[in-house]
């Protein structure tokens, strides 16, 4: 069975069942201010269950990204038109090393764990963000530009600050979802000051099942699902 057929399958089964490991599905966002998809990267699910979604993004995944319309990188653009700029998506792969998303159903956040090659741990990564949205395929979110790195020392940082503060004048994010981000970002801060999950949860020790296959990028990855909670 092709990684593309299992996606279709998984979308053909019970849509509030959980996905077993090994499952391939879509861990999507949505643009900012916009309805459509603009990011979408397939990943395997590790975990599954009331309490937790856990997902592998495997090195050299096939995803789809935004670059300005001249294919420029966004992230190389200039902050101040960064967001105003015509933009388009394209394939490209996820570079470096895999990354394990782990998001807690109802959450406003994502953590990310990162290896160095050699699977030497770097860091936590908070994504704030809009609570998961999941469908049969995959979970849909949209991204709140406030980030936040953990460190193994326990020490933490604030991170893309200055791009938080640009989308609000670019109008991305009204005042009162912008009060809301930095609210769920105190809450973020209160785990990791208080040291508790997922960080004392040993997920830096986890590694994928060898077995897996990388999964495809399916060529509807921008279809329009029926959501089934968020």
């Amino acid at each position: 069975m092709t990684d593309d057929e299992a996606v279709r399958r998984a979308e053909a089964g019970p849509t509030a069942a959980y996905w077993t490991p090994g499952t391939p599905i879509l861990w999507r966002y949505r643009e900012n201010a916009g309805d459509a998809v603009h990011i979408a990267r397939p990943v395997t699910v590790v975990r599954d269950d009331a309490d937790l979604l856990a997902v592998w993004l495997a090195p050299g995944t096939e995803c789809v990204k935004p670059v300005l319309a001249d294919g420029t990188p966004v992230h190389l653009e200039p902050l101040e038109s960064r967001y105003t700029k015509p933009r388009v998506v394209r394939r490209d792969r996820w570079f470096g090393t895999g990354v394990l998303k782990l998001a807690r159903p109802g959450e406003p956040w994502s953590v990310w764990l990162f290896w160095e090659p050699g699977w030497r741990f770097k860091n936590w990564y908070v994504n704030l963000e809009q609570p998961l949205a999941r469908w049969a395929g995959g979970v849909d979110s949209e991204d709140h530009f406030l980030d936040i790195s953990v460190h193994p020392d326990r020490t933490w940082h604030w991170r893309d600050e200055d791009e938080f503060a640009q989308a609000r004048r670019d109008g991305l994010m009204d005042a009162e979802t912008a009060g809301r981000v930095k609210s769920a970002g105190r809450r973020a801060v209160e785990v990791i000051e208080a040291w508790g999950s997922p960080y004392t949860d040993g997920w830096q020790h986890w590694r994928p099942d060898p077995s897996w296959s990388v999964p495809a990028l399916p060529e509807d990855w921008d279809r329009t699902p029926a959501y089934v909670s968020s």
